[in-house]
């Protein structure tokens, strides 16, 4: 994965949390199917965008004012800087993604209020969030969190998935689905949990079908689309999203941490079905061919 050598970076919504934030892990103390918090690696995953919005409804979120160093993004200012620095590299991806759904969506879009990296824990509009929840999305306050030690910690180490420059761009595109889920309204659909074919599979099937779709755009050759942020992009990345996909699928975690597969208690959906909606959106491009929920089965 190589950038645009010229492409001018935006920092001003990627940030660093300061210090710990609130202690005692996202979703303790309710009851959220996979096993939010805690040290289940079941929390671990890619989203827990349904762990985060319980976690405020039911009154525990909140927590100290976060603080946030200006510093470590400071020096992010082309795309050469991001092909030599992973730290910019993540605004670069934010950025594209920024633009493609700005695009995409028109009046109905806005901004999230920033993509924060940290490490330990953070306080975040739902509340104290540890590392032990993976990277996810904040419906509160808009705002993407990420561990920026998942990548090698967790998703390689523990679930046996690829490393690799595009890897943590589809982990946050997914993200980024979510937010676009919260603007459109779709979170609202969600009724059932749990299952192959639940309401919060299709929520994060969804959000993979998305990230196809903006993965699809940043590999265009149309540089008048405002979109492109990539001079390369290669085979060789798109397999390692899918296979990053394939990792955290509900299955591969349960055979990995309980040596068995239980469909009733998915919340995410397997490793093929994660594999396939995010060809499905690399494939069209399109947001009526990621409606999860409006399709008999995922």
């Amino acid at each position: 994965m190589r950038f645009n050598p010229k492409a001018r970076l935006d920092t001003r919504r990627t940030r660093q949390a300061s210090g710990g934030g609130g202690g005692g892990g996202l979703g303790r103390g309710i009851s959220v199917p996979g096993g939010v918090g805690g040290t289940s690696i079941g929390g671990i995953i890619v989203t827990l965008v349904i762990a985060v919005a319980v976690y405020y409804l039911s009154g525990q979120g909140g927590g100290s004012e976060q603080t946030y160093d200006s510093d470590r993004y400071a020096a992010c200012e082309t795309g050469e800087d991001a092909n030599s620095s992973t730290d910019c590299a993540r605004v670069a991806v934010e950025n594209s993604l920024d633009d493609y759904w700005g695009d995409t969506l028109g009046s109905r879009y806005r901004p999230i209020t920033a993509l924060t990296t940290f490490t330990g824990s953070v306080d975040t509009g739902c509340g104290g969030a540890t590392s032990d929840v993976g990277p996810f999305y904040c419906p509160v306050d808009q705002t993407i969190y990420l561990d920026t030690g998942f990548f090698d910690d967790v998703l390689e180490r523990e679930l046996g998935g690829p490393d690799g420059g595009f890897v943590e761009a589809y982990v946050l595109a997914h993200e980024f689905g979510h937010h676009v889920q919260d603007l459109l309204g779709t979170m609202g659909r969600v009724k059932t949990q749990q299952g192959p074919q639940s309401d919060s599979v299709r929520l994060e099937l969804q959000a993979d079908c998305y990230a196809g779709m903006w993965t699809r755009a940043a590999t265009s050759t149309d540089d008048a689309s405002g979109v492109v942020i990539f001079s390369e992009l290669t085979d060789q990345d798109i397999r390692l999203a899918l296979e990053a996909a394939a990792s955290v699928g509900d299955d591969r975690i349960q055979q990995k941490t309980q040596g068995q597969v239980t469909q009733e208690s998915w919340t995410h959906g397997s490793a093929e079905q994660r594999m396939r909606w995010f060809r499905t959106g690399y494939d069209s491009g399109s947001l009526e061919r990621c409606d999860t929920f409006g399709v008999p089965t995922v």
